[in-house]
């Protein structure tokens, strides 16, 4: 909104040019009128001064007063409308004569210590204006040679002063002349801008009244009076527009009436609606209660009859059998492991749509962690004839912290797939650094086929439950369809994505990407590489992608690899021959003994990888030849292992290798299950591990041999009728002879919660079906009364997280736990131990600068502090560690670094403490 009218800008924009052009030019013409008025009364006496002078030449010679003053006196009685005074002065300046009367002749006389000017010269002083003109004497004689001279002589001059009075009424008159002009043509615009304003401004004024009573809702307001011109077409316009307003209006109350009638039939039909909704979500609330407790039983029914499929084939396994009847049980465990594989996808499918799958955060040795993948793939891949290769980026941390078990599961799943659908060439596993940051790094895994490959049209369908690219190879292939659904869920949650580019019939590429911490502490045993630096190697491998992998990872250790896709006949002496034998076509024992015989003159080593279809072939070569053998694809570890020579190689123990008489543990153990054939395996299973087994086949007389006999481990069932697995555990509590008997909860529930619901039962351990023996075995150590806890570490199974329990008193440095977790390897504990002594320093000085520091930032000591209590966790330092664990919760928990101040001086005393203690053994 503007602050001033249209009235008063018409007025403003007449009267101003008008005010300020008059200004201009009366200015401009006063002025100039005013100066030439000076000038001309300058001129008038400077016309009359100067012929004075020449007249008073002769005057002045002849020293005449009376006629020079009658020449001045004529001069100013003929000029006295303009001269007050004139006076002549001799060269030394005085007064010579005067036309009248002055009260201050010394105001009219020139510097007497200046020489006189030969040239008129001009003075004003305030309101005066005084002319001096020099008296010259020119043309003079000389006498006594009667000779003419040019010389000029001042004789005198003579001082004028003008009146100005008359001069500066005429300079009034002028400006006050200007000043009525303006004034005239002011009130001339004036005249025309009142015109102006009651043809133009006055309509439009009545213009805006009647266009704010629309505004305000008046719509049969209308514009009267007559207009002219463009004035009369927005009279007429605004008078239509009002019209149609009012038309419109009455169009928009009718639609307005209509539509309030529709809303309030459709706010009954919302009503109704919601309370189906209501109804139906009150049963979908139920139906998904169902489901769960169906997968729950689903879940029981269906392990119960694979534990005893499973753990039978296995007993049987055990026994002597034929050759046939071998292949037959081994093909049963196999069907068996698939249908619980499936069981498995089905209830993971569960938990993630539930989003109730938990994710593990553990450090792990990421290749090796690979390598597992691709080993138990590789039978299946070359059994096909396909080529598997697995490759790491070398700028890949090799400790990473996350879920290794969910990696390797889509990492399976994937790989699995590519080996389903390719019938020839080459499945290729690339892990690359795409990004890495201080603390994490983002990896992207591919894995590329040349099988049958997907169009652009079933891709879309892939990712979803309980499809598969093509409906029809479902029957070929097989498979429930959840495998790439799983793993994009797993992918999701781990913060990565997954995709694919493919092309029929060439094959096609999964790629996904995580996120995943780093670690820098050692995650494995360390392997000597030294000895390895610029030693000569032969390659020699037929499929091009492999040998690219191997010649790699070879180089990147520092071997100086020769590659051959053949063997040759003839070749330079090299410290080692690695002969790489394609899936693809049998191996010819022959062929391979020639091989080694032709090589054998280059060379003291050979060794010779296989297809993992071939390992009764390896055992054979390392019989009857001087090689080693590694089964494809080869495992960067046991390659570097056997190419080192003097490191160990852990040999591969089966898990089924019974236990003798003399090993069987002093135990009496009860195993409770209502299924015969589980109880029959349980039994089986405890009878080669301990000394005494009882079995019960219900909770009731389970209930009953413990009121009897004490035991020391009870296995018990959790689905059984009558009495559960729960309410018998509890009763047996109750017995006094087993109140303190560890009961280990066995049951085929795998659901996400089941654990601890168990746990908070009353039960003290929770096994799954189907039972792994080595598992089974490391529970009947672990609950073992007579267990030396310098040799095993029991776990404290309470609400509370372990390390927030009370602990007994300790040593600062526990070597045995430190051994433990070396593998019982003191240079390993040692070094691990030395690099947490090295990091304390850092870890001390953080800490007193939070201390010191008011502004401190807490994730900065956070950061320190959770490396600390890692780097603790493999050091055997359990007090460090604890005081650790309490400073890390109190922080994530939001407490400021003044309130952990007890817990930052308990920290900087037990990692001097520990400093101390370290130096003892490391020196020792």
């Amino acid at each position: 909104m503007t602050k001033y009218g249209l009235r008063a800008r018409v007025i403003t924009l007449t009267l101003a040019p008008t005010l300020v052009i008059g200004l201009l030019l009366s200015t401009f013409f006063t002025l100039n009128r005013y100066n030439d008025l000076e000038n001309q009364l300058i001129d008038s006496g400077t016309s009359i001064l100067e012929p004075l002078a020449i007249a008073s030449e002769y005057g002045m010679l002849q020293q005449s007063h009376d006629a020079v003053r009658r020449l001045i006196g004529y001069a100013h009685r003929k000029n006295s409308d303009i001269i007050r005074s004139i006076a002549v002065f001799d060269a030394k300046h005085q007064l010579f004569v005067t036309s009248n009367f002055h009260p201050n002749f010394e105001s009219l006389k020139l510097a007497k210590d200046k020489p006189i000017p030969l040239l008129t010269s001009i003075e004003v002083i305030d309101s005066r204006v005084i002319l001096h003109a020099p008296i010259l004497a020119e043309g003079q004689f000389d006498i006594e040679n009667g000779l003419r001279t040019d010389m000029t002589k001042v004789l005198g001059y003579i001082a004028m002063e003008l009146d100005t009075s008359p001069l500066r009424l005429q300079q009034y008159q002028e400006v006050f002349a200007a000043l009525i002009v303006l004034v005239l043509g002011l009130s001339m615009a004036g005249l025309f801008a009142y015109k102006l304003m009651q043809e133009v401004t006055q309509p439009i004024t009545n213009m805006k009244r009647t266009v704010d009573k629309i505004r305000r809702g008046h719509l049969d307001s209308r514009i009267e009076g007559k207009m002219h011109g463009e004035l009369d077409t927005l009279k007429n316009g605004i008078n239509a527009m009002a019209m149609s307003l009012s038309e419109y209006h009455m169009e928009m109350q009718n639609s307005i009436d209509q539509a309030t009638s529709d809303l309030r039939e459709t706010l009954e039909q919302l009503e109704i609606q919601n309370v189906e909704l209501d109804l139906a979500k009150k049963r979908a609330q139920e139906a998904a209660r169902v489901k769960s407790e169906f997968l729950a039983n689903m879940s029981h029914e269906l392990r119960t009859p694979l534990n005893g499929v499973i753990g039978f084939a296995r007993q049987m396994l055990k026994t002597n059998l034929t050759s046939s009847q071998t292949d037959y049980l081994q093909t049963i465990e196999r069907s068996a492991n698939n249908l619980l594989n499936i069981i498995n996808d089905i209830l993971d499918f569960s938990k993630l749509e539930a989003g109730k799958l938990l994710l593990e955060n553990i450090p792990f040795e990421f290749q090796e962690n690979l390598e597992e993948v691709v080993s138990l793939l590789a039978p299946s891949a070359h059994e096909k004839g396909l080529e598997l290769t697995l490759k790491v980026d070398p700028k890949v941390p090799k400790g990473l912290v996350g879920d290794p078990l969910r990696i390797q599961q889509v990492l399976t799943n994937l790989v699995g797939n590519s080996i389903k659908f390719t019938e020839r060439g080459n499945i290729d596993i690339t892990v690359e650094l795409k990004a890495e940051h201080k603390d994490s790094a983002e990896l992207q895994f591919m894995i590329r086929d040349t099988g049958i490959g997907i169009s652009e049209r079933q891709q879309a369908q892939l990712f979803q439950a309980f499809s598969q690219a093509d409906a029809s190879i479902s029957r070929r292939y097989g498979g429930t369809g959840l495998g790439l659904v799983i793993s994009r869920k797993l992918v999701g949650q781990m913060g990565g994505e997954i995709s694919l580019t493919s092309r029929l019939h060439q094959g096609s590429t999964f790629w996904f990407t995580l996120h995943l911490a780093t670690t820098d502490l050692p995650l494995g045993q360390p392997i000597d590489k030294q000895i390895l630096k610029d030693k000569q190697i032969l390659l020699i491998e037929p499929n091009m992608q492999a040998a690219s992998v191997i010649q790699t990872m070879l180089t990147h250790e520092g071997l100086q690899v020769t590659y051959q896709a053949s063997v040759p006949d003839q070749c330079q002496p090299q410290d080692c021959v690695l002969i790489n034998l394609s899936p693809k076509y049998p191996c010819d024992e022959n062929d391979i003994q020639e091989w080694v015989e032709t090589i054998q003159q280059y060379t003291r080593q050979i060794i010779i990888g296989l297809p993992s279809t071939e390992l009764a072939l390896a055992e054979k070569l390392v019989q009857t030849l001087p090689v080693q053998c590694l089964t494809k694809p080869i495992s960067r570890r046991k390659l570097l292992l056997t190419l080192t020579q003097h490191q160990p190689v852990t040999p591969v123990v089966s898990l089924a290798e019974p236990v003798t008489d003399e090993e069987k543990l002093p135990l009496k153990v009860m195993a409770v299950d209502d299924n015969p054939a589980n109880l029959k395996l349980i039994s089986a299973l405890l009878a080669e591990r301990v000394e005494h087994v009882v079995t019960c086949t219900g909770g009731h007389q389970a209930v009953e041999e413990a009121r009897q006999q004490r035991f020391d481990m009870i296995l018990m069932d959790i689905q059984m009728p009558h009495m559960d697995g729960v309410q018998a555990c509890q009763h047996i509590k109750a017995t006094p002879l087993n109140k303190q008997t560890p009961v280990i909860a066995v049951t085929a529930h795998a659901m996400t919660g089941e654990r601890d619901r168990l746990l908070k039962a009353g039960m003290d351990d929770y096994l799954t079906k189907p039972i792994e023996e080595h598992i089974l075995q490391q529970v009947l150590v672990h609950w073992n009364p007579e267990t030396d806890t310098s040799q095993v570490e029991k776990v404290v199974l309470s609400d509370t997280p372990a390390e927030a329990q009370p602990q007994p008193a300790r040593r600062v440095i526990d070597w045995n736990i430190a051994l433990k977790q070396s593998a019982n390897k003191a240079s390993l504990a040692r070094e691990m131990l030395d690099m947490l002594v090295s990091y304390i320093g850092e870890v001390n000085s953080v800490v007193e600068q939070a201390l010191s520091d008011d502004t401190y930032p807490v994730s900065t000591l956070l950061h320190h502090v959770h490396k600390l209590h890692g780097s603790c966790s493999y050091c055997g330092v359990p007090r460090l560690k604890a005081v650790c664990a309490t400073i890390e919760k109190n922080l994530r928990s939001g407490m400021t670094i003044e309130d952990t101040e007890p817990e930052l001086f308990e920290l900087q005393d037990e990692m001097e403490k520990v400093v101390t203690a370290a130096k003892e053994y490391l020196e020792g």
